[in-house]
């Protein structure tokens, strides 16, 4: 009898252990795999807090410079290579595409929804950085579309910035070449967004 029962308990002791293998682990390590998955925490909040620090300079610089330079009268710092001069801008970056106000607004929102959904599985800081340049620029633009004349979708993007020859620009200008130039070195030395999880795979 006693040999029986010895038996008996043995074989459900494998059977559990057999259980356990075909679920991958046991009951307390079932989360394991999945926790090497997604190593690490989001890089969202960098991310945001980059965005916010660019879209308050922009709006800031803006609302100055609206109150204190008259269009036509420039304001000269470094003689005539580097001024600042009032420029209602219609069109894109750097007075690009300037009769496809709406379209370029609906492509801004897009730009936004894009990068939001793209940071809430980010692991890497420095896509974080490239990313919160690209948003925070893109959101400042997009407020002087929606609440700047002529209208709704429709307006004009304050400029001032005037370096040289190059085309006037402002502060969410600067952050959307410079957070675009970084994405694209980033994605040509390999550094991936989600960095952290193909190294913590290796």
């Amino acid at each position: 009898m006693d040999d029986g029962t010895v038996s008996h308990d043995a074989s459900s002791a494998d059977g559990a252990r057999g259980d356990e293998d075909r679920d991958g682990s046991p009951a307390g390590e079932t989360r394991l795999p999945e926790q090497a998955a997604s190593p690490g925490r989001t890089r969202m909040p960098a991310l945001v807090v980059t965005a916010a620090l660019i879209l308050v300079a922009d709006l800031l610089t803006k609302i100055v410079v609206v109150a204190t330079i008259e269009p036509g009268n420039p304001v000269y710092l470094i003689g005539d290579w580097l001024r600042l001069t009032l420029v209602r801008n219609p069109g894109a970056a750097f007075s690009m595409a300037t009769g496809m106000t709406w379209l370029l607004t609906l492509v801004a929102v897009g730009v936004v929804v894009a990068v939001v959904r793209m940071g809430r599985r980010l692991r890497s800081g420095w896509w974080a950085l490239g990313l919160g340049l690209v948003l925070g620029g893109a959101l400042g633009n997009l407020v002087d579309r929606f609440f700047r004349a002529p209208g709704v979708m429709q307006g004009h993007v304050v400029d001032f910035v005037a370096v040289g020859w190059w085309p006037v620009f402002n502060v969410a200008d600067s952050a959307i070449v410079c957070g675009a130039v970084l994405l694209v070195a980033l994605t040509l030395f390999g550094v991936e967004p989600n960095a952290a999880h193909r190294k913590a795979d290796a």
